[in-house]
């Protein structure tokens, strides 16, 4: 039967919100089903799971035209659901400066880039709940990296190559023309087989992103369908694609192809066979230089924890990379990107002065319950920061650009006291003597606590004294310093604690009452440089 057949017995357009094309099938899913009437004998209502679907047996080439109409008909419903959701919730939680979704759940961000005289920076949402649904991509864009404006809902999952969502990706300037490269997502089936293909979509001149399709639908030799989030670059004159991905003997790889034009792609290998079983799974990889030095970022999973108090499978790797003269790809020296409860899946950018910039998403695949979820909403991104490559590792600082929000500087010594600050939209410079404890976002009941352990030589940051409604609450790192110095930028319900000028650190969610802003030290005497920080005057949401 022909798509444009089955279209007509499902109750036309307006009655179709997914379309599927399972092995020789197309299968509609359908808002009514009582409308559907006097079906052949071929064509089968049955309800799948949740959805009512309409499949038919389909033995000859499926119309792309009438495919693509379809995705475009679903894409306009889509996009008229969203105009309320687009529409923040108030919330003390939410931050002042960092980018957040005006409602439901943010997780990764996504095709970061300085394109055209501006810098782009997408970010994947689940409008509805708090809770990973079908995926789309929100675009903002932004003059100075400090100032970020809504421009619009990006990409929809609304055809039959992501019709359960428009999962991670990065994106490449090709001089007006913006493209962008993503994974779609699609289930099918009562037992949800999942089924992935590297997709593009491209926009002309400042035009919104139309999309191309897949460029790659079938999977590398030896491996699951969890492959996904290209990364891609030119070098040697030739366009590389890398994919996260995992093997069919569950560990977690690197994924290579090969284009000359960005639409035909050739696999070349799996990488990361030196690291030996490190992982199910390895996801997001981003590929960069850093003064001269090649690195690698990547979020394997279920990798055995360094620090006792961390439970969580999801974890975030740089590693040095180098090429060899037929751009084959060796993985070493490891490092830990954050050390902190809610850093994942980073993606980064070089500015037109030669910085390499990062941006993180300040969640976990499995962190669903925050306070925040009271209000509808949930996650944010994390401060942009700077990569250096000096000594043979990555150091991190914040964004320059960010000192740009600082008001007023206020001088404070502290000798087991506390002080009132009056706002948790701060930056604190200090530096601490092994032994000694520091409170944030303190009230009678509540604090975050950053705690110099001198029998282990480590920070501890504990947060079991906040609104805290799941997941883990201490976070470690060990340091070989002297005192150890801190710059903490805090924003409300958010800490990145950069430790030692960039040495190492430590993103935080800290949950605590809105009339928490006390600051509080023990078991020592300290100076503090504290400047509130005033939020930038574009708007962050729609």
């Amino acid at each position: 039967m022909c798509l444009e057949d089955l279209i007509e017995l499902a109750g036309g357009l307006s009655n179709i919100y997914r379309v599927l094309l399972p092995e020789h099938h197309v299968s509609l899913a359908v808002r009514n089903p009582d409308v559907i009437k006097d079906l052949p004998a071929d064509v089968v209502l049955e309800k799948v799971l949740e959805e009512w679907h309409l499949t038919a047996l389909s033995d000859e080439t499926v119309n792309e035209e009438a495919l693509f109409e379809l995705g475009r008909s679903i894409e306009a419903h889509q996009r008229a659901q969203l105009i309320d959701l687009a529409q923040p919730v108030a919330c003390h939680y939410r931050p002042s400066w960092h980018i957040a979704p005006p409602r439901g759940l943010l997780n990764d961000p996504n095709g970061f880039i300085f394109h055209d005289g501006q810098y782009h920076l997408f970010y994947q949402w689940s409008p509805v709940g708090c809770a990973h649904t079908d995926k789309y991509w929100v675009h903002t864009k932004s003059d100075d990296l400090l100032n970020w404006h809504w421009n619009d809902v990006a990409l929809t999952p609304s055809d039959w190559f992501d019709s359960h969502g428009v999962y991670s990706g990065h994106a490449v300037s090709l001089d007006k023309a913006l493209m962008v490269f993503y994974t779609g997502n699609v289930r099918l089936g009562a037992e949800r087989y999942r089924q992935t293909m590297q997709c593009a979509a491209i926009s002309q001149a400042g035009e919104p992103l139309h999309k191309i399709g897949p460029v790659i639908r079938e999977l590398p030799p030896g491996v699951t369908e969890h492959t996904r989030d290209p990364k891609v670059i030119y070098r040697n004159g030739k366009w590389m694609m890398f994919l996260g991905t995992q093997t069919t003997a569950m560990q977690g790889r690197l994924a290579v192809y090969h284009s000359e034009d960005l639409h035909h792609w050739q696999f070349d290998n799996l990488y990361g066979h030196e690291l030996g079983d490190f992982g199910y799974m390895w996801e997001c990889p981003d590929i960069f230089s850093v003064n001269g030095q090649d690195c690698f970022v990547f979020a394997p999973q279920g990798i055995p924890s360094e620090s006792e108090f961390n439970t969580v499978p999801h974890q975030n790797r740089i590693a040095q990379v180098s090429f060899n003269e037929r751009d084959e790809i060796s993985i070493s020296k490891l490092q830990i990107l954050d050390h902190g409860f809610d850093f994942y899946a980073p993606q980064s950018m070089e500015t037109p002065d030669g910085r390499r910039v990062m941006c993180g998403w300040m969640g976990l695949p499995d962190e669903l319950k925050h306070p925040t979820c009271h209000s509808g909403w949930i996650h944010q991104l994390t401060a942009l920061r700077e990569l250096e490559f000096v000594g043979g590792k990555i150091v991190q600082h914040p964004l320059r650009e960010l000192s740009a929000l600082r008001g007023e500087l206020r001088d404070i010594q502290l000798d087991n006291a506390s002080v009132d600050l009056n706002t948790k939209t701060f930056e604190l410079l200090t530096e601490l003597e092994w032994g000694a404890r520091l409170r944030l976002f303190e009230d009678d009941q509540y604090n975050v606590e950053i705690y110099l352990d001198p029998i282990k030589h480590r920070l501890l940051l504990d947060r079991t004294n906040t609104q805290i409604e799941e997941g883990d609450t201490v976070r470690e790192v060990e340091l070989s310093s002297g005192n150890v110095a801190l710059q903490i930028l805090a924003d409300n319900s958010s800490l990145e604690i950069f430790i030692n000028h960039g040495e190492a650190v430590m993103t935080a969610r800290v949950f605590t009452p809105e009339s928490a802003t006390r600051l509080s030290v023990k078991d020592a005497t300290v100076n503090l440089q504290v400047y509130e920080l005033q939020a930038p005057t574009a708007p962050y949401r729609a």
